[in-house]
């Protein structure tokens, strides 16, 4: 480790990490979008909505504590079952009577969702900045590389990475809704002439998916000042990032968010002023030379 933190200036080392931390979140919300775009064809742009309630329900909850650790542990589970139930009425209500229309339809639909979520959002919680306080146990900094100060938190988040995307692969890969939702995104008659009730799988995906968006928002609440807002940016990063990565791919999500969250973190150390500009021009290069996404599409 020492000889990498010799090699490596502590700026650019210390950056690298950043951008890890921020390729986590991204990658929790892209996977779940990537999931969803991927099985059920609906570009859904309420997701940076539901990213955006995530993150205010862990406000809330973690509001009920004294104990901030509590807190965030709780906010953690209930902040995305809230956006989870929201999905599932959501899709109940509306998106299984649509999956037969054309993705314009669907489009349509998630736009005015998204729209409406941000709404209600203002409504319940108003326009002023919130913040998540940091829990007790994440608080301060770890020592990296010969003694460079890393966030605690930001350990935590690349703790957290590498589980939820080994999960999702097991999820897809090895269990029986996972295989499914697979055969149902190829070819939905054949799966339903089997006597497989194929509305429920694509809502049990559907879920699973914002449950993912939910997560990310509540992962990300203690980092930022949550706001009204905050989903906007975040939606074009989410499928910028599936589009690279491969429509579908779990693995291709990972590796699309590490390239955007890098390049970002990157160029703010390069070109601050124009920071923001580097993760665009990366996809840009990988789309000219992999049009279909660095993995192949595994629907």
């Amino acid at each position: 480790m020492d000889i990498l933190y010799a090699v490596i200036p502590p700026a650019i080392l210390s950056q690298i990490f950043v951008g890890l931390s921020r390729s986590v979140i991204l990658f929790i919300v892209s996977s779940g979008l990537s999931l969803i775009l991927g099985t059920l064809r609906i570009p859904n742009v309420a997701h940076g909505s539901l990213y955006m309630i995530g993150a205010f329900a862990a406000y809330t909850v973690s509001g009920f504590f004294a104990d901030s650790s509590a807190g965030f542990w709780t906010a953690l589970v209930l902040a995305p079952l809230f956006v989870a139930l929201v999905s599932f009425i959501s899709e109940r209500a509306l998106f299984r009577h649509l999956y037969e229309r054309e993705h314009l339809m669907l489009l349509l639909l998630t736009f005015a969702l998204s729209l409406i979520f941000s709404d209600l959002v203002k409504l319940t919680w108003g326009a002023e900045y919130k913040s998540v306080p940091v829990p007790a146990m994440f608080q301060g900094y770890v020592p990296l590389f010969g003694g460079m100060p890393f966030p605690t938190y930001n350990l935590f988040l690349l703790c957290v990475g590498p589980v939820v995307a080994l999960l999702l692969w097991l999820l897809i890969s090895r269990t029986k809704i996972g295989k499914i939702a697979r055969a149902a995104a190829v070819d939905r008659e054949m799966v339903g002439a089997v006597g497989i009730n194929v509305s429920w799988v694509f809502a049990g995906v559907f879920v699973i998916g914002c449950f993912l968006a939910g997560l990310g928002g509540a992962l990300v609440a203690p980092t930022i000042s949550v706001t009204l807002g905050m989903d906007h940016s975040l939606i074009i990063e989410a499928f910028l990032i599936v589009i690279i990565g491969g429509l579908g791919n779990i693995w291709g999500a990972l590796l699309g968010a590490l390239i955007f969250g890098l390049t970002q973190s990157m160029g703010i150390l390069i070109w601050p002023k124009f920071g923001i500009i580097f993760p665009y021009l990366a996809v840009v290069v990988v789309l000219i030379f992999r049009p279909r996404g660095l993995l192949k599409s595994t629907w």
